[in-house]
């Protein structure tokens, strides 16, 4: 394992628009910063217990997700170390987070917990069949996408270098 390597999990259902907002941002990033021995990007799809090895085996982790924050559709919200595990365990906020929460667990349990962990969450507008993401939701992922990239850059101890949006107005 390198030093300081940072597993980018994206979670969600590509198919149900904003569902896949985690998706969407993970490529962003990939399409980025894929360029950065440091990171390892990893689409998580609806979670599976496949992920913990992946999860016990970097020292940082970021997630991306759409996820419910009572706030309005787009908003953007970074939750850090142990502000993260208590929005997991405090309540069940998506259809994903009861196995990120397990996930989690797993890699406490096994005394693999990342070192340094955020889960990004990304408040949906409409979760329903479609391939995109809603506009509110669409410009929100660069939010999300600048949140992570701040981590990367504090983390690693790394300049990334914010380069021009690729979402067009």
């Amino acid at each position: 394992m390198i030093q300081n390597e940072t597993l980018i999990l994206g979670i969600g259902n590509t198919l149900l628009s904003d569902e896949g907002a985690g998706i969407h941002a993970l490529n962003i990033l990939q399409s980025r910063y894929s360029n950065i021995p440091e990171l390892n990007f990893l689409d998580g799809g609806t979670l599976s217990f496949t992920l913990a090895v992946w999860i016990e085996d970097c020292t940082n982790l970021i997630v991306l997700d759409s996820t419910e924050l009572k706030s309005p559709a787009g908003t953007v919200k970074t939750f850090i170390n142990q502000d993260m595990d208590h929005f997991l365990g405090n309540a069940k906020r998506s259809a994903h987070e009861v196995g990120l929460l397990d996930l989690m667990d797993i890699a406490r349990i096994t005394d693999n917990l990342p070192e340094k962990r955020a889960l990004i969450g990304i408040q949906p507008d409409k979760i329903g069949w479609g391939m995109q993401p809603t506009n509110v939701v669409q410009h929100a992922l660069e939010n999300a996408v600048n949140e992570a990239a701040k981590l990367i850059t504090l983390w690693n101890n790394i300049n990334i270098n914010q380069p021009q949006s690729l979402i067009t107005e």
